[in-house]
């Protein structure tokens, strides 16, 4: 099996709702951060993926169809360069209401479970730190310009860089139309998945995208 589809776009941008919908129109397992929580041995070998060393893909990838959210969205380009037939979407959604989701959800969470005296919360905390909170924003999380900018020029480089037919450029407040029409599957009559709203977060508080 390999990655039939790509997900480049930031984490809290629909990216779980966007997993389950994959996973519903047969594009599953949908691999995302919580899969990390699940597979911590994951952990070492995102860290060197994301220094720059060498990635067995297929390996990493093993069962899956797919991939969205952190920490695979930074590195989708390494992703479809080993499965170049996979077609990639980038989820987004307005950077101001963006950065306040993260600031409210997932970027407290990492900090608390980085902080954490569990073991295993502790190292998968410390791993979202590293690799996302000060690697892609450089620590800077109060700099609201700053983190939004590194937001719409991640946003910018996926478009500018992925091949047009075969990128999606996808909110998800557009429904399942867009999304069906670019796997090219018919259009579920269930309404679009939609899950993990900010409320939902603070609710059950936890490692979720």
């Amino acid at each position: 099996m390999s990655l039939k589809v790509i997900g480049a776009g930031f984490g809290r941008t629909g990216t779980l709702s966007l997993k389950m919908a994959l996973e519903q129109l047969g594009f599953g397992p949908c691999y995302h951060m919580v899969e990390v929580f699940k597979h911590p041995t994951h952990i070492p070998l995102w860290r060197k993926a994301h220094a720059g060393d060498p990635t067995d893909w297929p390996a990493l990838f093993a069962g899956y169809q797919a991939t969205v959210d952190w920490p695979s969205c930074n590195l989708w380009a390494e992703q479809l360069a080993a499965f170049p037939e996979a077609k990639i979407i980038l989820s987004r959604r307005d950077p101001a209401a963006w950065y306040r989701s993260i600031m409210s959800t997932i970027y407290p969470s990492s900090a608390a479970a980085a902080a954490s005296d569990d073991p295993g919360q502790g190292a998968f905390g410390a791993f979202a730190m590293e690799v996302i909170w000060d690697r892609v924003f450089q620590g800077r999380l109060d700099d609201e310009a700053h983190v939004c900018a590194t937001f719409e020029a991640h946003n910018a480089a996926v478009i500018a860089a992925a091949p047009k037919d075969r990128l999606l450029v996808f909110e998800a407040s557009e429904g399942w139309e867009p999304l069906c029409d670019f796997l090219d599957v018919p259009v579920p009559e269930a309404p679009y998945p939609r899950s993990n709203s900010t409320e939902d977060f603070q609710k059950h508080r936890g490692p979720r995208a």
